[in-house]
Parts: C-alpha cells; structure tokens; sequence
C-alpha cells in the first residue's frame, strides 16, 4: 500500500508518496504557498492521482498550526483519500517519556518513527532546517527528547537582519580560506566553519551522555535541507536519509492503521 505523506515546515512543505520500497515522486512547495492554485499542493496532488493511483491514504505533519487548516481544506477539495496527521498520541513505536509530548513537533514525532523503524533503538536524528533538532531515542525510555538549535540559513538571516552593515548571503557554502578578506567572506566563513562545529558539539555531549548511560552505540541519522552538508562534517558517521521524516510519517500511519 502506497501513502501520500506530507511534511509541512516552516519554510517549505514536502511531499512524496511512500510504498513498501522507499519513497518516490518527491517535490516541495513553499508552505505559505500551500494553498496558491498554481504553485501550491493541489496542482501536485492531481499529477500524483493520475500517476499514481494506489495511493491508498494521506499521512501529514505540521509545525505550522496556522496551516493546518489550509492544509485540510487543500486535502478535502483536491482528494477523497482518509486523511492521517501525526500527533502524540499515536503510536511510534517506542513509547514516548517526553514530559509534555503535546509540545513535540509532529515532524520529531514522525523522525522518532522513522529512526525506530530503520535502525532500532537507540538512535540520534539531526534534522537540519529553519531550525536544527536533535531526537533521541533510547533503549530504557523511548522517545526522551532533544536538543533545538538555530539552523544555518536562520543563522545568516539573523546576522543581516541584526545589524546594520553586514549583508545577507547567498547560499554558497564554498570558502577558500579560513581567513576572510571581505565581509562576506569572513560571514560564509563563520558559518560554513561554525555552524557544523555547533551540530558536532551537541552530538558529541549527546553521545557522551547514552555512553555514560550504558547505552550500545546509537544509530545516527541527519536528514533535512543542509544534511549532506553536515553528513561529511559530523563523526562518527552519521547516514543521510532525505526522507527520513516521509518515512516515519509512513511508519507511524501504519502502525495506527494496521
């Protein structure tokens, strides 16, 4: 059975339906755009129905609450399909012992999933977008938690838009030098440089803790818009799923709908 499965973020939505054999037909939308008749979904979701009709649901996850109805009115005028969104009180496959889980992001939820169903427990995922998030599930808790941090382009935005003569780059992440000459050089170099180091030092602690736990070695996973990026900067090895989030999102429907 084939699953159209959505992840709405801050920035861009993605979409990609996923079968027993990995996702296919992937793409993105601007999430502002998400409703727009001809740069939003429903124009992808006719070419999906056309392309693709074993498509047997729709599963989601938002960040965006302010979207979510849009969404919904996108799914209920342009498809007949039962719709799934992720939230807490589904079932990940792990049990979740987060405090509040109704603070969780679906997408964490959905990375929690995925990270279970690929590789068991335990497991770090690294989603690299608007903003990075760590997930961490153990063997003895679950779904724990994680650690938030600003990503990249948040970063760079945030220097231009916080000062008054530092400009805003473009999304070039070559340097040649650790030395800058301009200002846009020394800029791209704090954050080509600076911004994996951040991740690094957060795995690091983070490995250091499931260690000192008697946790067995996790597996790691970086998925979202700069993860081959971060994937040939971060040690140990870290694998590089793009759909990681896609697939949790499959993951967890079929769990709650078996």
């Amino acid at each position: 059975m084939d699953l159209l499965c959505i992840d709405i973020g801050n920035t861009h939505t993605h979409y990609g339906v996923v079968g027993p054999n990995g996702t296919s037909m992937q793409g993105t939308v601007v999430t502002q755009s998400i409703d727009d008749s001809q740069e939003g979904l429903a124009p992808k979701l006719a070419t999906l129905a056309a392309t693709h009709p074993q498509i047997a649901a729709i599963a989601c996850c938002s960040v965006v609450p302010a979207i979510n109805p849009r969404l919904h009115t996108v799914l209920a005028t342009a498809s007949t399909l039962p719709v799934f969104q992720l939230t807490h009180q589904h079932r990940l496959g792990v049990p979740i012992t987060y405090p509040q889980p109704a603070e969780i992001g679906q997408d964490r939820l959905a990375n929690a999933a995925a990270a279970h169903a690929l590789g068991g427990s335990p497991a770090v995922v690294i989603d690299s977008g608007t903003a990075v998030t760590f997930d961490i599930v153990t063997t003895k808790g679950g779904y724990e938690g994680g650690i938030i941090a600003p990503g990249l382009e948040l970063t760079r935005r945030y220097l231009h838009e916080r000062t008054a003569q530092l400009p805003l780059l473009d999304d070039s992440l070559e340097i040649n030098s650790v030395i800058g000459k301009s200002t846009t050089e020394a800029m791209r170099i704090g954050t080509v440089i600076g911004f994996p180091g951040l991740i690094q030092a957060l795995l690091d602690a983070v490995l250091a803790d499931l260690k000192a736990r008697g946790e067995p070695p996790a597996h790691l996973f970086v998925t979202g818009g700069n993860a081959a990026f971060l994937q040939s900067r971060l040690t140990p090895h870290v694998q590089f799923v793009p759909d990681l989030t896609l697939r949790g999102l499959a993951a967890a429907y079929w769990l709650n709908n078996a």
